[in-house]
């Protein structure tokens, strides 16, 4: 009779969206909840391996399966198409009408077609779907750029000067040489960079023949000569169902406005995490979006209900950056040790060693996954991510 009453007492909690925050919070719930995960996908991607699935690598994922197992969490293979915030109800496409205690609001983000589509519609923002824009493409088609690069050489333009932009440019152009590769940014090359990690990223490219051009602002894709383009250039939280659901959002980003626990503002029985979340943290500031920012903030919603579900007030996020990883190719890197508010030391790692580190630090975002899937209590002893 005990465990039955305190199966009773456990909470509902379902997490929407199965990437770095959202499996990091189902996992760590899992002890304390009874948890159902809703994505459509059978297997976890590495977003961020997404550029060496563009040059060529054969697998950036993990069976989800494998990963929930003996977890207890419920895996929903499908997609919400509505909230009710005020009956606590998640509709999918399946035709299930999940209730709940809490919901993890996880979907993340994806490039805004709009930045690269002319005549693309707010409704195409509803979620990270690979592009169908013919020449164009983003992280999230890298498979069909990979089909493509294999297609025949050519003229290819990579939009965005930011890290992912340099990343994929460097990527392609040392993975596929007979193709000209050029990078267009509107501002600087790596803005967030040092000067001498800036250098030491041009320096790079240039020996991989990639031809930089700053101060270039493109409208669109079709505004770009080349065979094929790779658009970089703007990320928006995945925010069609918040906004529907009436929670409070920001206009510009799509991100959901939180309180310090990383509950919504407008309706604190949702908490939300990764990109979709506009979090701040006393040291860090504004979170950027990244999987530095989902693994914590995943952690710290599942931590904020339990703390909730045991009577207490959940303590405020503390999260402070540490440093930035880009992989120049398969064969140097750049580690840019930054300040806890995510601006530039002077000094940096390159080469080989640094390549060796980023390599290292991608690793180490399944192997957290794995570790809070057999012991969800040592995630919070993590720095940086409990």
């Amino acid at each position: 009779m005990k465990i039955v009453a305190k199966e009773r007492l456990r909470q509902k909690v379902v997490v929407l969206g199965g990437g770095y925050a959202g499996m990091m919070a189902a996992l760590r719930l899992a002890p304390y909840a009874r948890v159902t995960l809703v994505d459509p996908g059978d297997r976890f991607t590495e977003r961020v391996r997404l550029h060496e699935l563009a040059a060529g690598r054969p697998e950036v994922s993990h069976s989800r399966a494998q990963m929930l197992r003996g977890t207890g969490i419920e895996h929903l293979a499908a997609r919400a198409t509505a909230l009710d915030p005020a009956a606590r109800a998640v509709h999918t496409d399946c035709g299930r009408t999940l209730l709940y205690d809490r919901l993890v609001y996880a979907l993340g983000s994806h490039t805004d077609p709009r930045g690269a589509a002319p005549g693309a519609t707010p409704a195409a923002t509803a979620g990270p779907t690979p592009t169908a824009w013919g020449r164009a493409f983003t992280a999230e088609s890298a498979a069909a750029l990979h089909k493509r690069l294999l297609d025949g050489p050519g003229a290819l333009t990579v939009v965005g000067g930011g890290l992912t932009g340099i990343e994929m440019a460097g990527e392609l152009a040392e993975s596929h040489p007979e193709w000209e590769v050029r990078l267009l940014t509107g501002g600087e090359i790596g803005a967030g960079l040092s000067a001498r990690g800036r250098a030491h990223v041009r320096t790079v490219l240039d020996r991989l023949h990639v031809r930089v051009e700053e101060g270039r602002r493109i409208a669109d894709a079709d505004s770009v000569d080349a065979d094929a383009v790779v658009w970089t250039a703007a990320l928006r939280a995945t925010d069609g169902l918040a906004r529907d659901a009436g929670l409070d959002t920001d206009p510009v980003t799509g991100r959901i406005r939180v309180d310090a626990a990383l509950r919504s503002v407008s309706h604190p029985d949702i908490y939300v995490a990764g990109d979709a979340a506009a979090a701040r943290a006393p040291r860090a500031g504004a979170l950027r979006m990244a999987c530095a920012t989902a693994l914590p903030t995943g952690a710290h919603a599942a931590g904020a209900i339990i703390a909730e579900s045991r009577g207490a007030e959940p303590e405020p996020l503390s999260f402070g950056f540490v440093v930035q990883c880009v992989s120049l190719g398969r064969h140097d890197g750049l580690i840019q040790p930054v300040r806890a508010d995510d601006t530039p030391r002077e000094r940096v790692l390159t080469g080989r060693p640094a390549a060796r580190v980023k390599e290292q630090v991608v690793r180490s975002t399944v192997r957290f996954l794995k570790l809070a899937a057999r012991r969800p209590a040592a995630i919070r002893l993590i720095p940086g991510v409990g």
